[in-house]
């Protein structure tokens, strides 16, 4: 599959922020501590290695096998388990919810941008091994951003109870899900191999986090990647100096607040503020926030209520129950993870960018940040169409009636611009300006006034002239559309609306690999992939 890229800010999709620091303007480096560039990880590798300790290796080891003890683990990911109880082998790291059937397609692209970055690590420090992490956001109760995806246009939801954490959600009732999905893709060899997965996923496996494992396992476990479950007893317990010092001094809010202030103050939107209390409370069904209020810790809105001993005891004993909110989790990831870098999406990067002070309070290595590929996939026939419509990558990206108006003018056998018209017209009241210059102010309002009318009705006749085209070109205006609303549906980014299933379809088993041979994470533009 051929290739081209693009910079994101040219797509229009990507904020300021995010643009700004792939570009690293100096006002932006306080925010984070090592920019994504290959000679920077070795200064990385030797500060998370002086600060990540034996006894964390072998707890993290153990937890996985625990939780890969059911699962058809590959040579390759086993191999890497094994590997984390050694000094010189580090992680790199991204998230994502456990959205149905693996959500947006950027689900895998941020785990293919793990899994070549550690790849091209391993060719620049082949003394060091590194291993690709995929954290499973089991502890998530947004239940309504991932109980569906989209497939040719169609919402396919999965409707059941709501309540507490998602991961331990059992998977009832998505067997009528899979009734419709499988209608929808109808039949064939790549059809098969999905209804086979979704099954055997959801189906086949008790709860949401048993089940998105198993997905992930399937598609990446050749490529060694590993799969980590944060809400577990003894993981958390490695958490616990952390916690107790959240609850007794409020710390993270302490220091991401002036952080995000400042990013404010730079002229950035701030994607999440810190609470007092960055913690939930966890217990069948429930997920609720940790408040403080007259010395007293409360789960919101139940009964819930303990002193200073009696919650610093709870801890100590159930370390589990106490679950991390999302400016908490990145520390609680890089305390149990030898990691050195976090790849994700623009808004993820957005509040990572509000916490380095926070982890610089607590002695923790603040990680090397990189925006994950994003790609815009054309099959051969959209790819032919486009071609023909003499549409460049660029113009792809523009608002559809900027797109429109654009190429109209482009094809129109006249000229559908009156600069030249303006011009005339502002050269012609030069003299009458001249002329008001001797005559009183409401002369020369009464010529400003003119000037600005006629512009206007210029303005009004230019746009007339670009529909009355439109309407003629009407054809070439219709394949414009719907070339730009098949691979922008809903007028945003494909990654961000189609499920993989409906490029499995088209590619099949050569997905994947197709994928892995043309992302690029340290090459920061967005992709455009054609067939």
């Amino acid at each position: 599959m051929p290739s081209d890229c693009i910079p994101f800010r040219d797509t229009n999709y990507f904020s300021s922020l995010i643009c700004d620091y792939l570009d690293q303007k100096s006002e932006l480096q306080p925010f984070y501590n090592r920019y994504p560039e290959l000679e920077n990880f070795e200064d990385q590798i030797q500060e998370k290695q002086q600060s990540f300790s034996n006894h964390h290796r072998e707890v993290l080891v153990q937890t996985l096998k625990k939780q890969y003890k059911e699962v058809a683990i590959l040579e390759e990911t086993k191999d890497n388990i094994e590997a984390l109880e050694k000094q010189n082998t580090f992680t790199v790291v991204t998230g994502h919810q456990l959205n149905l059937f693996t959500g947006p397609l950027y689900f895998l692209y941020k785990i293919i941008s793990t899994i070549n970055l550690t790849k091209t690590l391993k060719e620049k420090y082949p003394e060091f091994n590194f291993v690709p992490v995929y954290w499973m956001a089991t502890e998530d109760h947004d239940f309504e951003e991932i109980n569906y995806f989209n497939l040719f246009g169609k919402k396919i939801q999965w409707s059941r109870k709501d309540g507490g954490a998602v991961g331990v959600f059992n998977t009832e009732g998505l067997d009528k899900v899979f009734d419709v999905f499988s209608a929808e893709i109808g039949k064939g060899q790549n059809a098969e191999r999905l209804k086979s997965l979704f099954e055997k996923a959801y189906i086949k496996h008790k709860n949401l986090t048993e089940a998105t494992r198993y997905i992930a396992n399937e598609l990446f476990g050749e490529y060694g990647l590993v799969i980590i479950d944060g809400n577990d007893r003894e993981l958390k317990r490695l958490f616990i100096p952390y916690v107790e010092k959240e609850l007794v001094e409020q710390v993270a809010f302490s220091k991401v607040l002036p952080k995000a202030q400042k990013l404010e103050k730079a002229g950035y939107k701030v994607q999440v503020n810190p609470r007092e209390i960055n913690l939930f409370y966890l217990a069948d069904g429930l997920r609720e926030r940790i408040v403080e209020k007259e010395e007293r810790y409360f789960v919101n809105e139940t009964d819930i209520s303990w002193s200073k001993s009696e919650i610093l005891k709870e801890l100590s004993e159930f370390p589990e129950r106490f679950s991390p909110n999302v400016m908490m989790r990145p520390l609680y990831q890089e305390v149990i993870l030898p990691n050195l870098c976090y790849i994700g999406g623009g808004g993820e990067l957005a509040y990572w960018l509000e916490l380095k002070d926070y982890f610089e309070s607590v002695d923790i290595p603040f990680p090397i940040l990189l925006l994950r590929n994003s790609v815009l996939i054309q099959t051969k026939k959209q790819a032919e169409k486009i071609e023909k419509l003499n549409v460049s990558d660029t113009e792809l990206f523009l608002k559809q009636h900027e797109l429109i108006n654009r190429k109209v003018r482009q094809i129109s056998n006249i000229d559908i611009n009156f600069d030249t018209q303006r011009k005339h017209i502002k050269e012609q009241f030069v003299a009458m300006y001249e002329l008001a210059s001797h005559t009183d102010v409401t002369f020369l309002n009464a010529v400003k006034a003119q000037e600005i009318k006629q512009l206007k009705g210029l303005d009004v006749l230019e746009n007339r002239l670009l529909k009355a085209q439109r309407r003629k070109l009407s054809d070439h205006v219709k394949r414009l559309t719907d070339i730009q609303n098949q691979l922008f549906p809903n007028h945003s980014l494909q990654e961000r609306n189609k499920n993989f299933s409906e490029l499995y379809l088209e590619y099949g088993q050569e997905l994947i690999p197709e994928l892995i041979k043309n992302l690029n994470p340290l090459r920061e533009e967005f992709l455009i992939i054609k067939d």
